[in-house]
Formats: structure tokens, sequence, C-alpha cells
């Protein structure tokens, strides 16, 4: 029969193991809690069928085929001032693990914060933050928009009868210049008396969410004889597409008017209307930034996506095919290749104000 010594001296190993069992799980949950990840979206909110819901796309695939927080949530700030509150709120109470910053505007905020909290990551998509990523916490992503625009630019000429197209810009920002430069040249490219009506619906961020407006720019525009505008206007690039789709109507279809949808793939929107859309896949670079995060692969710095990688392109589907013949598809594919191969110099806005 055991000593009283010897039953009291197993019970202490067991305890020990036991409670070492304990904080080894309860390491290992630890450790094994999954990353949150917080974004902010820009103004026009998630549903402007452009540049906030591609994001939002990229985000909602990290929830589904990633090991990421269920906890995990954007935001839409309706103003200004609660941009830098969402952003205090997911680096503190949160406990954001990775922190997204959509837009121009947002992005703003984020040196700052990554300078406090250097243990925290953060995204920005379409600005370049490198100068100013000082605790090299920061991965900048933005897009070659020009070449892009160069590439719908050339389309819009093509497409065009009576030798004017437009362009509506939402906030008068040097990147919306950006496109506007690219989109100039490609249109000249194509046709060098080609005339450009330009137009931007405001200064401030709440020109992204003003669709009235920029429908009274558009319908100016096509008042004057223009028949393709480009928008990048965010959700207020809505008002362009719906001013086309009014002129048609006013005219019974006699005169076509046409858009150029922006970021997303908007042909589907009005596929009478919208004769292709410059895509920018703002939802690859946030859900491959999130899976490099999840997988620690996650690296700071500044990478720009263009024609070569997909990261922008001119949108043909079921929706436009209807608009193209064979030859202009040739046509359209080898300006894009030029561009590619360096065959076609596209200029640049950024480095056009550097001079």
């Amino acid at each position: 029969m055991p000593s009283t010594r010897m039953i009291k001296k197993a019970r202490m190993i067991i305890i020990t193991l036991l409670s070492t069992y304990s904080l080894t799980s309860l390491a290992n949950s630890i450790k094994q809690a999954p990353p949150k990840i917080c974004m902010v979206l820009d103004k026009g909110g998630k549903d402007d069928h452009s540049f906030n819901e591609s994001a939002v796309n990229g985000f909602n695939k990290s929830l589904k085929e990633l090991a990421i927080s269920k906890d995990s949530k954007f935001v839409e700030p309706r103003n200004d001032a609660q941009i830098p509150t969402f952003f205090r709120n997911f680096a503190t109470s949160m406990n954001c693990d990775l922190i997204i910053a959509i837009g121009f505007n947002p992005s703003d905020s984020v040196p700052e914060l990554a300078l406090k909290y250097p243990n925290k990551k953060f995204l920005v998509v379409d600005t370049n933050l490198e100068e100013k990523n000082k605790a090299k916490n920061i991965r900048s992503i933005t897009f070659q928009e020009h070449d892009g625009s160069f590439l719908v630019g050339a389309i819009a000429a093509m497409k065009s009868t009576s030798g004017k197209v437009g362009f509506i810009g939402g906030m008068d920002i040097p990147l919306i210049h950006r496109f506007e430069t690219g989109y100039t040249a490609g249109a000249k490219y194509i046709n060098p008396k080609i005339k450009i009506s330009t137009s931007y619906v405001g200064i401030t961020p709440d020109a992204w969410n003003n669709p009235t407006k920029a429908k009274e720019l558009a319908l100016a525009q096509y008042n004057e004889g223009t028949d393709v505008i480009f928008q990048v206007a965010a959700n207020s690039g809505q008002g362009v597409f719906d001013s086309a789709e009014q002129m048609n109507k006013k005219t019974n279809h006699k005169k076509q008017h046409y858009a150029i949808g922006v970021d997303s793939n908007q042909n589907w929107i009005k596929p009478d209307i919208i004769i292709t859309s410059m895509v920018k896949r703002v939802d690859n670079a946030v859900f491959f930034t999130i899976k490099d995060f999840v997988e620690n692969k996650f690296t700071s710095g500044h990478t720009a996506f263009g024609l070569k990688d997909g990261g922008v392109d001119w949108a043909y589907d079921q929706y436009n095919k209807k608009f193209y013949s064979s030859s202009q598809i040739k046509e359209i594919n080898s300006i894009k290749e030029k561009i590619i191969n360096g065959k076609i110099t596209v200029p640049d806005y950024y480095e056009q104000e550097k001079k």
C-alpha cells in the first residue's frame, strides 16, 4: 500500500503536469489566435461600384478564404473628422494587427499612427508613403493609372464619331490628373485633332459622392458635342452614366452617348452606355497583402502595379463586346503591348510635376 508521502508526491506531479499542460495550451491558443484586420474606406462608401467596392471585395474574399479573425471589419467614414478616430480605435481598443487605408484621404492619417504604433502593420492603397515610412511598417501600393487611362483614351477616340471626348474627375487632386493626362494622350494617339473637355466635381472629399453634380457636368459636355466621357469619380460617376442614358433618350437614340467606367469593371451597370472600364485591381492589393500578413510574409515598402501584371487593364466581357470589331480588339491589344514593351511612352503627371 503506497505511503502518504508517495501519494502527496504523485499528486504534486499530476498538478505540475496539469499546470504545464494548461499553460502550454493557453500559450498555443494565444499564439494561434487569427489576426484581426481592420480597414478604413474612402468617401463614396462600399456601394460605389468602383474603388471602395473593389477594396471591400478583396476584404470579403480574405474573410472567406484566409485564417483571419471574424472580428475583422471595415468602416465607411461619413466625414473627415471620423477618419483619425477610426484609426486610433483600430490601433488601441480594437487592437487590430493589420490596418488598411483605402484611398488618398484616409492615407493621410497613417504616417503618424504607424510611427506611434511600430508593432502594427499598415497598408495604404493609392498613395506612396515610402518617404514617410519611418518605422518601416507601412506597405504602399499604387497603380500605373496613366497607362490604363491611355488605353481607354485610345478606345474613346476610336468610338467617338464627333471628334469630341470628355473626362470628369471626382476630387481635383494630382492622382486624378494622372488619369486625365494618360487619357488625353491616348485619345490623341488615335486622333491628334480630337477635342477633349475636362471637368472636376470638387476640391474636397465630398466630390467622390456627388452624382448630381457629376451628372450636371456630363450633360454640359454631352450638349457641347462630346459623345464619350471617361469618369474617374467614385460614386459620383453614377451621375455620368445617368446623363448619357438621359441624352440617348432625348435624341431617341439617333445619336449615341457613351461613358467609360473606372476601378471596378462597371460594364454591367448600364451595358448600352458603358463601352469599357479602366480596371484597377484594388481587390488584389487588399487580398494579397492580407494573405502575406497571415503567412508571415508581410514586407513594407512601395509597389506599383500596371498593365504588365494586370494591376490595371481595360475591361472586355459579355456586356461590352458588341461595341468592338475584331480589328479594333487587335488594335487595342497592340497598343497595350506597345505600352508594356516601352514602344509607347505614356506621359505621367507625377513626373511632369517634378519638372
